[in-house]
C-alpha cells in the first residue's frame, strides 16, 4: 500500500477550484514513474511539467538520474506516452487507478484514533493549540506566544520555552506547507523533549536557548487540509474566481518572486500579488522583526527528499559563511542517519534542490543577519509513493533522528562562535 499516499496528492492541483462538499476524483487516472537519463530528457518532463492540467507531477526530477511521479488523466495517455518515446523515455506504470487509493486514504483517515495528545497519530489544529496551552500551564517554563492571525482569523499560535535569562533565541518554523504534516509533528515532537528529555546533550540545548517555536505557520490551509482536501499546500487567500491562496514560502520580502516562483495564481509556488500579500507571512514577520538581535538561528521544518538546506534560492552565489554551513550541514546529516540509517543531501538551495525565491529562512538570513539559517525537508526521500502522506508510524522515528541532528546543529554552530548572549 505505499503508492497509497502519493497519488492522493493528485488532488493538490485542483483544489482551488473544490468548493463546499464537492470533491475531485480521479477515476482510472494513472501513476508513471519516469526517469531522465540525459540532460534532453529532462528538459523535456521540465516542459511537461505545468503544461497541462491533466498532467500532474508529484515530484519533479531535479537532475539527470533523478525520477519524477506523474499522474496522467485517461485522455491524455496516448499523447503522454508518444511523447516520452519520442526521446527514448521510458514511462513505467505505478499505478492504474488513483482513485482507488485516494478512497483507501480516505477510509483510513476517517479511522484515525481520537484520544491524548501523542505522537503516535497526526493532530488537528485545535488540538495542536490545546496542547501549546496546557504546556503552558504546566511548565514555569513554557508561555504562549503570538505570530499573528491568519486570513481567517486563526491564530498563529507558538510558544516561547526560557529557562533563564540572556540565552541566545532559537526560532522554529513548522507547517508553512499545510499538506507536509510531518513538519508540526516533528516541531511538536521536538518541543516536547526540550522539555520532557533527561539526555544530557538534549537538557544542555534545551536550557541554554530561549525557543521561540510556532508548529503551524499556516493554520488556514492546515485546516483545510483536515477539512476539505488532505494536500492543499497554499494559505487560502481568495484571489478572485475559483483561485485561492498563495505559497507562504514563497512570499517573504527578500529577492521575492525572482526565482523558482509562478505569478499565476493556479500554481502551487504562486508568490502572491506582491511580497507579503499573505497576512500570515507579514504578520509572523513582523513578530520576528521585534526579535532581531535575540534570534541567532532560523530553521524551517518541510516535507519531503530528506534534505538540509541553507540559503540562498534566489541564486547560486555563496553566502559569506557557506563553508561553515556547508560543514555544519554534513555534521548534522550524519548525526541524524546514526539511529536508523536516513541518508539527507545538503547543499545550499539553488544547488542541492532548485532555484527558489522568497522563502523564509532566505529572509531570515538576508532581512534580520541570522547567521545559522537551515530548512529540514524531512522523510520520505524524493523516490518514495509515501509522497508528503508519511504513515503515522513514522512520526516517532522522524521526531527521533531529528532532535539527534538538531543537538548536532546547535553544537556545532555554537562551536563556531554564532551564539552569543542576548540582552
Amino acid at each position: 500500500m505505499k503508492l497509497v499516499s502519493v497519488v492522493c496528492v493528485a488532488l493538490l492541483l485542483f483544489a482551488g477550484s473544490i468548493q463546499g462538499e464537492e470533491q475531485a476524483r480521479y477515476d482510472n487516472y494513472r501513476l508513471y514513474r519516469v526517469q531522465a537519463k540525459t540532460l534532453g530528457q529532462l528538459n523535456l518532463l521540465n516542459q511537461l511539467d505545468g503544461s497541462s492540467d491533466s498532467l500532474i507531477f508529484l515530484k519533479s526530477a531535479r537532475t539527470v538520474g533523478d525520477n519524477s511521479l506523474v499522474i496522467v488523466a485517461p485522455h491524455k495517455f496516448a499523447d503522454f506516452t508518444a511523447a516520452l518515446e519520442r526521446d527514448g523515455i521510458i514511462a513505467e506504470v505505478v499505478q492504474n487507478n488513483v482513485q482507488e487509493s485516494i478512497d483507501h486514504e480516505s477510509k483510513r483517515m476517517a479511522r484515525r484514533a481520537k484520544g491524548d495528545f501523542n505522537w503516535t497519530e497526526y493532530h488537528e489544529l485545535d488540538e495542536i493549540h490545546a496542547w501549546l496551552d496546557t504546556l503552558a500551564a504546566e511548565h514555569k517554563e513554557v508561555e504562549t506566544i503570538e505570530g499573528g492571525r491568519s486570513y481567517e482569523n486563526r491564530l498563529i499560535k507558538g510558544v516561547k520555552v526560557s529557562y533563564k535569562s540572556g540565552n541566545p533565541g532559537i526560532f522554529i518554523e513548522g507547517g508553512i506547507h499545510a499538506r507536509e504534516w510531518i513538519s508540526p509533528a516533528t516541531v511538536t515532537y521536538i518541543l516536547n523533549q526540550l522539555l520532557t528529555s533527561q539526555e544530557p546533550a538534549v537538557r544542555k540545548i534545551a536550557e541554554s536557548y530561549d525557543w521561540y517555536i510556532f508548529p503551524n505557520a499556516n493554520p488556514d490551509g492546515y485546516v483545510y487540509t483536515h477539512k476539505k482536501d488532505r494536500f492543499w499546500r497554499k494559505t487560502r487567500t481568495p484571489y478572485g474566481g475559483a483561485c485561492f491562496g498563495a505559497d507562504p514560502n514563497r512570499n517573504w520580502d527578500f529577492h521575492w518572486a525572482e526565482q523558482g516562483t509562478s505569478d499565476r495564481c493556479a500554481s502551487e509556488t504562486y508568490g502572491g500579488p506582491q511580497a507579503f500579500s499573505e497576512v500570515e507571512t507579514k504578520s509572523l514577520s513582523e513578530y520576528i522583526t521585534s526579535l532581531k538581535g535575540k534570534i541567532q538561528a532560523y530553521i524551517g521544518f518541510h516535507s519531503f527528499s530528506q534534505l538540509l538546506l541553507f540559503p540562498y534560492g534566489h541564486t547560486g552565489e555563496h553566502v559569506s559563511n557557506h563553508d561553515d554551513l556547508n560543514a555544519i550541514a554534513k555534521a548534522t546529516i550524519d548525526s541524524l542517519a546514526k539511529r536508523y540509517g536516513t541518508r539527507y543531501v545538503y547543499g545550499n538551495v539553488y544547488d542541492a534542490i532548485y532555484p527558489a525565491s522568497g522563502s523564509s529562512v532566505d529572509w531570515a538570513y538576508g532581512t534580520l543577519d541570522v547567521k545559522i539559517a537551515y530548512t529540514y525537508e524531512l522523510r520520505p526521500d524524493g523516490s518514495s509513493a509515501y509522497g508528503f502522506e508519511l504513515p503515522a508510524n513514522q512520526i516517532v522515528p522522524t521526531g527521533e533522528e531529528t532532535l539527534d541532528s538538531l543537538v548536532t546543529l546547535i553544537e556545532e554552530s555554537a562551536s563556531r562562535g554564532y551564539f552569543k548572549e542576548s540582552q
